[in-house]
C-alpha cells in the first residue's frame, strides 16, 4: 500500500530546511567563525523527509501557483492541482488540472507519455529507466516543467538543499 505523505508535512520540513539557511549578523559586528549553513535540527528534518520520499510507493497531492508572462509581457497567474503517484524506481503517474487545462504524465520505466486531456494531443518518448533520468530527459527535450521534481529525485534531501535535479550528476 502506498505511503501517504501529507503535503503539509513536506512543506513544514522544507520550511525547516530553508530556515536553516537564514542567518544574520548584527550591523557593525565582524563575522565570527563560520557556522554550518543549516542547523542540525533542520538538517535532521530534511534527512527524514528524504527517507520518506524514497519509499517504494507513495502518493501526494500538491497545488501550485505559477507566474508566466503572456505574449504581451503581462503576468498570468496559473493555478494547478496535481496528484502524483510514485512506484520506485520506474513508475510514475502525474495528473494535473489547472487554469490552462488538464495534463497527464504516464511513465512505465521505458517510455513517458504526456497527454493533454482537453486538447486530445499526446507525446511519447523513450526515456531512461529511472524517474530522475526520465525527468532530465523530458525537461531537456520537451521543455516540460516539473514543479515537484525535488520530491521525485534519487536524493530528495540533497535536491531540496543543494539544487534542482537538472544540476545533479
Amino acid at each position: 500500500m502506498p505511503t501517504k505523505i501529507s503535503l503539509k508535512t513536506v512543506a513544514v520540513l522544507a520550511g525547516l530546511a530553508v530556515a536553516g539557511f537564514v542567518g544574520f549578523a548584527p550591523a557593525g559586528h565582524a563575522a565570527g567563525p563560520s557556522q554550518p549553513a543549516i542547523g542540525a535540527d533542520a538538517s535532521a528534518a530534511v534527512a527524514q523527509m528524504g527517507k520518506s520520499l524514497l519509499a517504494d510507493r507513495f502518493s501526494f497531492r500538491a497545488q501550485t501557483l505559477r507566474v508566466y508572462a503572456d505574449t504581451n509581457g503581462e503576468l498570468l497567474h496559473i493555478a494547478h492541482s496535481m496528484k502524483v503517484t510514485v512506484r520506485r524506481p520506474d513508475k510514475l503517474l502525474i495528473e494535473v488540472t489547472g487554469d490552462d487545462g488538464s495534463t497527464k504524465l504516464f511513465y512505465d520505466g521505458k517510455t513517458v507519455v504526456l497527454f493533454g486531456v482537453d486538447t486530445k494531443r499526446y507525446a511519447s518518448l523513450p526515456v531512461p529507466n529511472t524517474i530522475q533520468g526520465m525527468m532530465k530527459e523530458v525537461m531537456g527535450r520537451l521543455g516540460v516543467d516539473f514543479p515537484v521534481a525535488d520530491f521525485l529525485t534519487d536524493n530528495p534531501d540533497k535536491s531540496f538543499l543543494f539544487g534542482s535535479p537538472r544540476e545533479e550528476n
